[in-house]
């Protein structure tokens, strides 16, 4: 749907609890604005074989953006200010909205801005009433 953000959070080696750890903090700050609804995105089953948890799902977020003009915005500005406060590590994000996607790891922080504004005017565009 145009108003759903999927958000993906990992961290190169990171452990779950760590990734788990991320994605609540972002979550937490995220519920603070103007959304519908900001949840976790629970992983399937896992496939035989596989580790029993699955890190890249640990750090899912959907969130429902609503019927707010500038939700998308306020989101975005958010997910900025949260990746620029994390000088230690610096985890990737992986930004969809429809078939849009937007994938952030080793950028920037000019180069983060100006791909945030890109990706948030496109969505404007699109969600824009005649």
């Amino acid at each position: 749907m145009e108003n759903e953000l999927r958000i993906l959070l990992t961290e190169e080696d990171a452990e779950a609890e760590r990734v788990a750890e991320l994605t609540g903090h972002l979550r937490e700050e995220l519920l603070d604005l103007d959304v519908e609804d900001v949840t976790t995105v629970p992983g399937g089953e896992a496939p035989p074989g596989a580790r029993a948890v699955d890190v890249t799902q640990i750090g899912a977020l959907l969130v429902t953006l609503g019927s707010s003009a500038t939700a998308l915005n306020q989101v975005i500005t958010v997910i900025r200010s949260w990746l620029g406060r994390r000088h230690e590590t610096r985890p990737s994000l992986r930004l969809q909205m429809g078939h849009d996607v937007l994938e952030v790891s080793e950028a920037t922080e000019d180069q983060v801005a100006e791909a945030f504004r890109t990706f948030v005017e496109r969505h404007a565009k699109a969600g824009a009433e005649p």
